[in-house]
């Protein structure tokens, strides 16, 4: 690290008019600076005051600015020293590889938050009956907490109708094991989360796609799957649908309803993404609680490092569930919960919600204006796109991203039924930077606009 600071007058930065909360504007306008070399690794940044004073914002919006960049890795303070440009753009693999095939949410939580909820996770973990050892689904007060914050922020829950377990994964395998004995036919759009996929291979269940346009399942194809599969179950990603990025509006959530309905079906729905809702929706879960295992996760709205998962399955099924979640692996380890439900209470879950739309929101209007993407289904804000394109395309474009050190999800991946996908998922929220992102931005879009032949 070098001690020369940033005159202030060599460097003008200047707030985008971008509808982001202020903090996040001057962290993107710090960043920017950082991105274009007006401030180079290990150089130390201008003072709080001077940049506020630059800006015309208050220190405040200033330290939080800082904090967000440096829970990103971009930054990182020295006490009595001053805040200084880390030499390495997170985001990237030890080979230099941009990973944009992970969906995982960048790091916004800054580490003093991080500690004021670790110390009350000790507190309240230090307190456990048994060390935690008999409340497999968590304690009533950790449920109490996860669907108080449920509650306010997507759907209705009581302490009760929840269990928390191993995060969304385990919550779907448990889902789709509890569901089994109806059917072992699970309908799907034709591309879907590969690890649902895993969960109904692991069980022995069968996949099947149905025909699906831009928000979701289409009503009279779902209509003669079911008379004709004999499926029961369904398994819905409503919003952010992954990797087809749709968001399902309140028509075709009435229609799908209606139809499991008067098939006698059941609904796994997966409301991971579903703090980056636009449409106002009712949940399924809200429409026909009795027909809808609902799950979720603090992974994607929250962080990834607590991996508290949240199944809130129909009356009938939850000792189901409850006996197979105890011979798995007997449930969600204690301490995770306290720190998940300690997150919650000191609202760093809800800091954590707003800092990620508006990130998401960012770094989608990024990624349109540098590969020149018109109309999407999630305008809003959202954790990835598909990029629509010809399968043996699709195959082509993400090797040759793979060889110029950008990592693409591989089309077959999420491959339901014989047809292949068409297209690709690029997770604009895997780099731990817009910096590195737009990087990788830059090398897709050297790729689109050049040809190779392909034999067929």
């Amino acid at each position: 690290m070098t001690d020369t600071i940033s005159e202030i007058t060599d460097t003008i930065l200047t707030l985008a008019d971008n509808g982001l909360p202020l903090h996040e504007r001057v962290a993107q306008a710090v960043e920017t600076a950082i991105a274009s070399g007006r401030y180079r690794a290990g150089e130390r940044l201008p003072t709080h005051r001077q940049l506020a004073q630059q800006l015309s914002v208050s220190i405040g919006s200033v330290t939080r600015a800082i904090d967000a960049l440096s829970s990103r890795g971009v930054v990182r303070g020295e006490t009595g020293r001053g805040t200084f440009v880390l030499a390495q753009a997170g985001g990237e693999a030890d080979d230099g590889i941009v990973d944009l095939s992970t969906n995982a949410p960048p790091p916004v939580i800054a580490p003093h938050r991080m500690t004021e909820a670790s110390e009350l996770a000790n507190r309240n973990a230090l307190a456990l009956a048994n060390g935690g050892y008999i409340d497999l689904s968590g304690t009533d007060r950790q449920r109490g907490v996860v669907a108080g914050w449920l509650t306010a922020t997507r759907t209705p829950l009581r302490t009760d109708e929840i269990l928390l377990c191993n995060g969304a994964q385990q919550g779907l395998h448990l889902a789709f094991a509890a569901l089994r004995e109806r059917s072992t036919i699970i309908l799907t759009e034709s591309a879907t989360f590969p690890g649902a996929i895993a969960a109904a291979a692991n069980l022995g269940m069968t996949m099947i796609p149905v025909t699906h346009d831009g928000e979701g399942m289409e009503p009279a194809a779902l209509d003669a799957a079911l008379a004709n599969t004999g499926a029961k179950t369904l398994y819905l990603t409503p919003v952010a649908q992954n990797p087809l990025g749709f968001e399902t509006g309140p028509e075709r959530r009435r229609a799908i309803a209606a139809l499991v309905e008067r098939h006698d079906a059941m609904i796994v729905e997966d409301d991971i993404y579903g703090f980056y809702a636009a449409k106002g929706t009712l949940t399924f879960r809200q429409r026909m609680p009795e027909r809808v295992v609902y799950i979720s996760s603090l992974s994607k709205s929250l962080t990834p490092l607590i991996r508290l998962g949240v199944i809130a399955p129909p009356a009938r099924l939850m000792g189901t569930i409850r006996k197979r979640m105890r011979a798995e692996g007997w449930g969600l380890p204690p301490y995770v919960a306290e720190l998940g439900a300690a997150m919650i209470e000191t609202g760093l879950a809800d800091e954590a919600v707003v800092a990620l739309r508006a990130e998401a929101l960012a770094r989608l209007e990024l990624t349109r204006s540098i590969l020149g993407i018109g109309a999407v289904p999630m305008p809003g804000g959202t954790p990835h796109l598909f990029l629509p394109m010809a399968p043996i395309k699709a195959e082509q474009f993400a090797r040759r991203a793979s060889e110029a050190g950008v990592r693409l999800t591989p089309p077959s991946a999420g491959q339901v039924g014989e047809a292949p996908v068409a297209g690709l998922r690029i997770c604009i929220m895997a780099p731990r930077s817009r910096a590195t992102l737009e990087r990788a931005l830059r090398i897709l879009a050297g790729i689109f606009g050049s040809e190779e032949e392909v034999a067929v």
